[in-house]
């Protein structure tokens, strides 16, 4: 059910739990004030904003027993099996799409399972292992118990919309996306997008990458992190939104403390529009923006250190014997979760690199990182 948006100006405060006043006199404000909001969880110590800090380039920076790869949720025990992706940029994805060779493209979550930015931000409330609301019904009569959020509901969609669940919830989520889909996610003000207009100069060393990252000789990266083929566009989110199997190995730690040792994630096999065992192991490739400072990495946060990711990739194409060793554990690189997908073709597409070009992709990855999380970047 969908609500005509009409034209209102309203003089509105919310006060959430976390002391937060902001007029709600937009979609965009009505999101940004639910984006926030604890009481949408069960026990009301959890919002989006939890797992999606925006002083942390919208993932979670909190540790857990398994660290930072995976989120603890509301009930404070549940850990999670996959890292939480960052919400930046995430309003450029495009919408699931399954191509004529039954290959896939575009979606949210890891396995692209949601549409839009919609569909993903109903997801959460409603996960056992994350905010833990029992259904629907129950996340609306939390919003309704805000006076200031029926009021501005009331304004911006319909009369009586949280009288209906389901019309009620997709409220919600509509002004979630509306918050997902301004400014603030998305702002291209990185250093290399301030390269690209001529207000900065790269290092060497940075220039040295970014013409690795572009290269089809020295390197396959911008193969998949590259969404628009000129090297100059404004606003590249650098992925294809494309599926791949790239080998990462099991999160043992992971594994460990979340009671699912054993289990085996089929990737996008487990979106209920994919059927394929083809598929099976195969994630969506995420943006490589603000990459440098949205540590762990792979989607089960297997590893924590950029440059363990390049070396991971390098060791395809390296035939020296100490590239094949994951400098974070000092062993041998672990055996793929899943191999029989795995895609080889594009993994071993190219030479090995040395130190000096291994670092240099490195420093040009950082460059990719928002103005606003600078700071954060070691």
């Amino acid at each position: 059910m969908f609500f005509t948006r009409p034209v209102v100006v309203l003089s509105l405060t919310l006060a959430t739990s976390m002391a937060m006043a902001a007029p709600i006199d937009s979609l965009e404000a009505l999101g940004e004030a639910l984006f926030h909001d604890v009481n949408l969880s069960m026990n009301r110590t959890q919002s989006c904003a939890t797992c999606h800090d925006p002083e942390f380039a919208f993932v979670d920076p909190r540790e857990t027993d398994a660290g930072r790869a995976v989120s603890l949720g509301d009930d404070g025990v549940s850990l999670g099996d996959r890292n939480t992706p960052t919400a930046s940029y995430a309003a450029f994805v495009p919408e699931f799409d399954r191509e004529w060779d039954g290959d896939a493209e575009g979606g949210l979550f890891w396995d692209g399972r949601a549409n839009t930015l919609e569909d993903q931000a109903g997801g959460p409330p409603l996960n056992p292992v994350e905010m833990g609301m029992a259904d629907k019904p129950a996340v609306v009569a939390r919003i309704a118990e805000n006076p200031d959020y029926v009021i501005a509901m009331e304004a911006l969609f319909a009369r009586g919309v949280l009288e209906d669940a389901d019309a009620g919830y997709e409220a919600m989520t509509t002004g979630i996306a509306a918050f997902e889909r301004t400014d603030i996610f998305a702002p291209f003000d990185s250093r290399y997008d301030r390269y690209l207009r001529g207000d900065v100069a790269f290092t060497q060393e940075e220039e040295l990458g970014r013409v690795l990252f572009f290269s089809d000789q020295f390197t396959n990266c911008s193969e998949c992190h590259q969404l628009r083929r000129s090297q100059r566009h404004s606003k590249e989110t650098f992925s294809n939104y494309e599926y791949h199997n790239i080998g990462v190995p099991v999160n043992v730690a992971v594994r460990d403390m979340n009671g699912e040792k054993g289990h085996i994630d089929r990737g996008l096999l487990a979106n209920p529009d994919v059927d394929q065992a083809k598929h099976m192991g195969k994630f969506r490739t995420p943006t490589l923006r603000n990459v440098a400072v949205t540590a762990p990495y792979m989607h089960n946060g297997v590893f924590e250190d950029l440059r363990t990711v390049v070396l991971f990739y390098n060791k395809y194409n390296s035939k020296d014997p100490k590239r094949q060793i994951n400098p974070e554990t000092g062993e041998v690189w672990k055996a793929p979760e899943v191999m029989h997908s795995l895609s080889v073709e594009d993994l071993t597409d190219g030479p090995a690199l040395d130190d000096r070009r291994i670092d240099a992709l490195v420093a040009f990855m950082k460059t990719l990182t928002d103005a606003r999380y600078e700071h954060l970047l070691e």
